[in-house]
């Protein structure tokens, strides 16, 4: 049996397969496949995701892709607007609908508002008034409620958003776009990946379906548990899933952590990457909410329980996190400033611990090209390291 991996052999595993140990020279649709989406609640995250990860990343690269309906912003995995292909999104919509219905009903108030709803005509009416044109979602809301006029045109929005996978078209998204979500179905903004993905009914179609997303989430996350995969995905009951293609997996000793002082055993593709624990690390920006350090179920190998329990907030708001060593040890906002017509960008990095000269170094230096790629519209630029 292999030596047991430790948290540091896990983290290194888990950079290598994001490409954050090394930038990927493959081109940005095939890396948004590579990690099987990334989280873009706000528009500006996965450009972030990208620089972190693609060797010389252009923003107009990703408009481009979003343009031509190559890639799409879709609510799949934890019922969360990623950025995946438009083949991908025709697969996780159909397979992660449990999980947004789910979400339907995910508070009283909204549960009774549901209740008072014909589900499948407020899907049917939506999925046609969105369909003939693009809509934004106070006008998708405002239309359903002539319909149903004694509830919330928000929470029928909601509905809608739960039952149809709906796409946020151009120019949301884009790097200079809008800020209002414009919905339209998946079906009519990217007939053929739908198309492409064959009938989900089927139950053999399914089945392969499923089988291939837990393959995918291990090849981009990996080694992981049963555990894992749903907490990434958010859809339950996958055990039966993974015993499917168990015999297409190996199994992997762990020591036990420091946290829960006991040894398991994880699951991975037997070709995936496995680096040395010792393979450097080097610094890296992520955008607010990278699945990079919310896809697992205990993440001890991306970030210490210490500072997952700081920068945890009621309402599940993920701040912008600096990788040092591999691991969250800091976090970054941008300040921005203006003196008559010339605006300053200043890249705050604040430390969960303490340094080394040369993790600063290293903070400071990745910092200065990140802060000119994240405020390309300021005409000065800045860093400011706070003390650890």
């Amino acid at each position: 049996m292999d030596a047991p991996l430790d948290d540091r052999a896990l983290n290194r595993a888990l950079l290598a397969r994001q490409h954050l140990l090394t930038r990927a020279t493959a081109g940005v649709e095939q890396v948004v496949r590579d990690v099987v989406g990334l989280q873009a609640q706000n528009p500006w995250s996965p450009f972030v995701g990208l620089w972190s990860r693609v060797a010389g990343f252009r923003t107009d690269a990703l408009d481009a892709l979003l343009l031509d309906r190559r890639v799409v912003r879709i609510a799949v995995m934890r019922s969360t607007v990623h950025l995946v292909t438009a083949a991908d999104a025709a697969v996780l919509a159909n397979l992660l609908r449990p999980v947004l219905h789910r979400e339907l009903r995910s508070n009283p108030q909204r549960r009774t508002a549901a209740d008072a709803v014909d589900l499948d005509l407020l899907a049917r009416s939506a999925a046609a008034h969105v369909g003939a044109r693009p809509q934004p979602t106070t006008r998708l809301g405002a239309h359903l409620a002539t319909t149903w006029p004694d509830v919330d045109p928000k929470d029928l929005a909601a509905f809608a958003r739960a039952l149809l996978p709906l796409v946020q078209v151009p120019p949301r998204g884009l790097w200079r776009g809008s800020a209002a979500p414009t919905l339209t179905t998946l079906d009519v903004w990217a007939p053929g990946a739908v198309a492409a993905a064959g009938d989900l009914a089927d139950p053999a179609v399914r089945r392969r379906a499923e089988e291939d997303v837990v393959l995918r989430y291990l090849g981009a996350y990996g080694p992981a548990s049963v555990a894992d995969v749903q907490t990434w995905s958010g859809l339950r009951g996958l055990r039966a899933v993974v015993d499917r293609v168990r015999d297409r997996l190996v199994e992997l000793p762990v020591a036990p952590s420091a946290a829960s002082g006991r040894a398991r055993t994880l699951l991975d593709l037997p070709g995936a990457p496995r680096p040395d624990p010792e393979h450097p690390a080097p610094v890296r920006y992520l955008a607010d909410y990278d699945d990079v350090w919310l896809a697992h179920a205990r993440r001890e190998r991306i970030i210490d329980d210490v500072h997952r329990r700081r920068l945890q907030t009621p309402n599940g708001r993920s701040p912008a996190a600096v990788l040092v060593d591999g691991r969250v040890r800091a976090t970054w906002a941008v300040d921005r400033a203006r003196t008559g017509d010339r605006a300053r960008a200043t890249l705050d990095v604040t430390p969960l611990e303490p340094l080394t000269t040369r993790e600063r170094r290293g903070v400071l230096e990745e910092g200065e090209a990140f802060v000119r790629f994240v405020a390309d519209d300021a005409a000065e630029h800045a860093v400011r390291l706070a003390t650890g």
